[in-house]
């Protein structure tokens, strides 16, 4: 039987369905490169400044009326803002304009629109590694990549990271208020690391990652935030960073990206202090794949098969973990380096804390 003659039998309402799913999911993949226009414009800033038509945008933000136009259509198609027909205004409710003109926001929201489009660039890349097996390096993916990423997790972070996530474990804001020695592995452009910076100045924060571009950007980071006197960043994987006696070690959404997560935990063991925590934190999942088929699970198994997977696959191991791999998988990874206690210390509906201990 054909393809055209098992359409023929099947029940016509479930085609149009499936149609109407697929056609919303190709509407938001279309739609993310607009969102990410209309941040890097200053179109969302521009539009909270209060109702305007194309004309009004145009003199806001200097930009083409026409393209203003068909882009204001493109965010009231999608709900991304409001249209007035009897004015022929659109405008941002407070709600939108929180989501996508606010960069403080805990909820903002384009640097995930950034990292979608950063994946499609690459796309032929990954479709290569499939076919070979191969990886595909962090450093290697488009240069948006990095900006999202930072931009998608940095609003998690300043929401939960001082007031929640720290708090949540035993002793640790304790010990930064008095002046302890911190490792922020992985730390990419330093958003983790300059925010605990901050929050805690008697404290020393290193952090480390291999994507020597990152580490440079992150240092311009810390001197523009005005805490580099205490904040050191160097280019140095997980398993080979320098130094020891640390009190806290972090590692923010990146555990599942290494090559060699095993290692990695053998290491910070080693290099961690007698009453050290390591502090992990992983997007949000269970342990079975059926328990992460949902909206989150649907953001993290995509960006896991574009970003993560591909990144570990080009390192050494490269066991590939994967961005859902569930807690379980985690914590056998941690205790097979001799961390002897751990526990789910706080959860976001996009992350859980992991608490280990020696």
């Amino acid at each position: 039987m054909t393809i055209t003659e098992q359409t023929a039998a099947m029940d016509e309402a479930k085609v149009e369905q499936f149609v109407g799913q697929a056609l919303g999911g190709l509407g938001a993949a279309l739609h993310a490169s607009t969102v990410v226009i209309g941040d890097r414009l200053g179109l969302y800033k521009a539009l909270a400044e209060g109702p305007a038509d194309a004309a009004m945008l145009a003199a806001r933000t200097g930009c083409d009326r026409r393209y203003l136009q068909e882009w204001l259509d493109a965010q009231a198609a999608s709900s991304y803002c409001h249209y007035n027909a009897a004015t022929g205004e659109y405008s941002l409710d407070a709600v939108q304009a929180l989501c996508l003109a606010d960069d403080a926001s805990p909820a903002f929201l384009p640097g995930g629109m950034l990292l979608a489009a950063a994946g499609a660039k690459d796309a032929d890349h990954i479709a290569e590694a499939f076919r070979t097996g191969t990886g595909f390096g962090w450093g290697e993916h488009h240069h948006d990549l990095f900006d999202g990423c930072e931009r998608f997790f940095r609003p998690g972070y300043i929401a939960n990271l001082v007031t929640g996530w720290l708090p949540a474990l035993d002793g640790v804001v304790d010990k930064l208020t008095a002046g302890a020695t911190v490792a922020d592995v992985g730390c990419g452009h330093g958003a983790s690391t300059i925010l605990m910076a901050e929050a805690f100045p008697a404290s020393h924060f290193h952090g480390f990652d291999v994507h020597a571009e990152s580490i440079e950007q992150a240092k311009r980071r810390a001197t523009a935030a005005g805490v580099d006197d205490r904040v050191t960043f160097t280019a140095a994987g997980a398993g080979d960073f320098p130094g020891s006696g640390y009190d806290l070690v972090c590692i923010f959404d990146a555990l599942h990206d290494m090559g060699d997560p095993e290692g990695a935990a053998q290491h910070i063991r080693d290099v961690l202090a007698a009453d050290g925590t390591w502090m992990i934190v992983e997007p949000a999942a269970g342990d079975r794949p059926e328990d992460n088929h949902n909206p989150v699970g649907r953001v993290y198994y995509s960006a896991s098969t574009l970003f993560c997977t591909p990144a570990s696959r080009s390192q050494p191991v490269g066991l590939a973990l994967g961005a859902q791999a569930g807690q379980g998988r985690v914590e056998a990874i941690v205790r097979s380096a001799g961390f002897t206690r751990t526990r789910r210390a706080a959860e976001t509906p996009l992350n859980y804390v992991l608490e280990a201990r020696p």
